[in-house]
Parts: structure tokens; C-alpha cells; sequence
């Protein structure tokens, strides 16, 4: 049996722009991805923590190094600029190896800097 768990989380993300014209998705800083353990195009929930929205979207590559967190499409309605995001992903992981599981997870503080991580 699958058990759907926790694969990969940015706590603590602050919003850096948000671009309603664009087609959608979130902008990610390359080496935050790289961190967190998400791909290019995965599929995320998001919260954001200043107003409760919840949102599913996809994860782009921002440049790296930029502490990039953008929101683009119709989610850059669903949050402004210094907001806070919980951004996740999801994985299949067989029942049995689900009691050992860790998943990737950094909480970033000013200027969207790694300030701790877990499960590598």
C-alpha cells in the first residue's frame, strides 16, 4: 500500500513579487528548489500565513541566488509582496518505509535565508 506523505517544504517563505499577467505558477529561487528537494514543474500547496489562502499551483525556477518568491497568474491575487508562504510537495511512499520517512524541509528567514534544515 502508497501512503501519500510530505516530500519537500519551504516554511517561512516571503513573497518578493507577484505578477498577475503572467501565465501562472511560483517563481522559486533555483538553489531553494535545489534545497527543498522540488523539481522544476512540480506540483505545490501553498498557505499563505498573513491571510490563511490556500493554493495549488506549479514550482518554476527563479534565478538563483535572487531569493525569489513570486506569485504569477491568478495566485498573485491570493497574496502581496511580504507575505509569508508554507510551500509543499507530496510524494508516494510505500507503507512500509512511511514510519522511517523524513521529508526535505527548510524554514527561511530575512531575505528568504536558509535559517535551518532537516531531513537530508
Amino acid at each position: 500500500m502508497l501512503v501519500h506523505l510530505l516530500k519537500s517544504k519551504i516554511h517561512r517563505a516571503q513573497v518578493t513579487g507577484a505578477s498577475p499577467d503572467y501565465e501562472g505558477s511560483l517563481t522559486i529561487a533555483e538553489d531553494l528548489m535545489e534545497k527543498a528537494g522540488l523539481l522544476p514543474h512540480e506540483r505545490i500547496l501553498c498557505s499563505n500565513l498573513a491571510n490563511g489562502e490556500r493554493f495549488e499551483t506549479y514550482a518554476i525556477k527563479g534565478e538563483r541566488g535572487s531569493g525569489a518568491i513570486e506569485l504569477n497568474g491568478a495566485v498573485a491575487h491570493l497574496g502581496k509582496i511580504g507575505d509569508r508562504l508554507t510551500i509543499m510537495a507530496f510524494t508516494e511512499v510505500d507503507s512500509a518505509k512511511a514510519t522511517r520517512w523524513k521529508p526535505r524541509v527548510i524554514v527561511l528567514g530575512k531575505k528568504n535565508k536558509i535559517i535551518t534544515e532537516r531531513g537530508f
